[in-house]
Parts: C-alpha cells; structure tokens; sequence
C-alpha cells in the first residue's frame, strides 16, 4: 500500500506547514544496546501523531529524547523550526512541552485545581503573595474551572473535589488538563487509556480530539490499536530501534499496522 500521509483528512496540508516538532536522525545507545537508530519525527499543528511498537522497539527512548528525560547522542530536534537542545524535562517544560506519564504524577491529597497548578501555583497579588507568599487558592480555582470547560471535560464540574475520590478516568482527564493548560506547544500522552473502562476511555479520548480541535498537537503513544486508529491522524510505527513506517488510518489497516510492527510486512 501507498504511504500517505494525512492531518484531519486533508493530506495536502502537510506539504504547506512547517512541522512545530521535528527530530531528524536520532541515535540512542544503552552501552552495547541501541535504542534509536538514526530515527527521524514530524509533528505539525493541530494533528494526533501515535507512536506504536512491540516493547523494546525504541518508543520509550524515543519519547524520552523528544521530552528532556534522555539526551540523544546523535541526531538534531527542532522545535517551531529552531534546534533545541533538552538536558532535562524541565527544559522541554520550559519550551512548552508537556508529558503525561502512565503514573500520572498526580496529587491524590490535593483538590483537582491544585493538581492542575502543581508545582506552578499562583500568588496572590500585592504584599501578601511577594512577601507571604499566599497562594491564591480562589483565583486558581476559578481558571481551573475555565481550563476544564474550555476542553469539554465535563465529568469534573466540582474543582474543590480531592483528586484520591474520582475515578481513573477524571484523574486522566485531570492530568490531560494540566498539560494542555502548560503545554503551549505539544502534549505528549503515555497511554492514557491503560487500565481504564471502555466508557473512560472514550472520555480520555474525546480529550485528545478536543486537544486536536484546539490545534494542539498531540503525540500519543499506545498499545491499543483500536483507540489509535480512531484518533490518530498520522501514525508512527517503531521496530528494533527504527522507523518501520509513517501510515494513517486511511492508508492501511490495523492488521497492517501489526504485520508492520512485526516484521512481515513493509509499507
């Protein structure tokens, strides 16, 4: 099959915007282990781009040298068309790209607000905030709700509800929300469906299309095949270290997808 490439159904797009996040042959290695070999990415405005592979293909390191947590020793990443150079996550943070991990790196104790600005949280103005350094607990509660909205997540109308009493699927979406309000640029998502329901995962997906419709890009590593080819616009498929193909759901089938990531078929 022909390997096409498509940005929410308008493949001629693609040849008419620059990419916002571009890697260009990446090499990673473990000792005598390679994690990348020479892998090159292409992420543009306003798609879903999906990262699949068989465990141990590169997915992982590659999501890693792109968000700061590894440092490729080869290879050039561009972001909005200039180099960059991550020597840690705060660094790809800083530039505006935000990672949702599996384990979420939520705070149970705190209220949903106070997770969406962990680690950012907001003073108040004047002399209590500059030298008291008081939180304003209001003030982010109040964009928290509007963050909330504004992505139609509607599981969470309550802001003041602790984080330990939702269901997996609202901590997702809270997670979701911290790194679509942060992340200017990308939102990288760690299988945000893993271990969730069939009606939570429509939730978290749904979230990632309304990423999409923001025209936030979104990179989304999964291993299940049917949510990535409902969402995904592009996909990227990863085998022993390498690029195996860039498809769309378009293109091929998921059946071609797995025969892709294993081996027996090319694309």
């Amino acid at each position: 099959m022909t390997n096409t490439t498509n940005l929410n159904s308008t493949p001629t797009t693609t040849h008419t915007r620059e990419p916002i996040l571009k890697a260009t042959n990446l090499v990673k290695t473990f000792g005598k282990v390679v994690g990348l070999d020479g892998v090159s990415l292409e992420l543009f405005p306003g798609e879903v781009l999906a990262i699949i592979g068989d465990n141990g293909a590169g997915k992982s390191t590659l999501i890693k040298c792109l968000t700061g947590a590894e440092i490729p020793d080869e290879g050039r990443i561009e972001l909005d068309g200039k180099p960059v150079h991550f020597k840690r996550p705060q660094d790809a943070r800083s530039a505006g790209i935000e990672t949702v991990y599996q384990n979420l790196a939520v705070s149970p104790a705190l209220d949903v607000a106070a997770n969406l600005f962990l680690g950012r949280e907001e003073r108040r103005k004047g002399i209590l905030g500059s030298v008291f350094r008081v939180v304003d607990t209001k003030g982010m509660r109040k964009k928290a709700k509007a963050e909330l909205l504004e992505l139609g997540i509607s599981t969470l109308q309550d802001v003041t509800v602790p984080v330990e009493n939702l269901s997996g699927g609202q901590r997702q979406a809270v997670a979701v929300a911290r790194a679509a309000a942060f992340g200017s640029k990308v939102v990288v998502l760690d299988e945000p469906t893993a271990a969730l329901g069939v009606r939570e995962s429509k939730q978290v997906l749904e979230l990632v299309k309304n990423l999409r419709d923001k025209g936030i890009p979104v990179i989304l590593i999964s291993h299940n095949m049917p949510h990535v080819f409902e969402v995904a616009d592009r996909i990227h498929i990863q085998r022993l270290g390498k690029c195996a193909a860039t498809i769309t759901p378009q293109s091929h089938s998921m059946t071609d997808a797995v025969a892709i990531m294993t081996g027996a078929q090319t694309a």
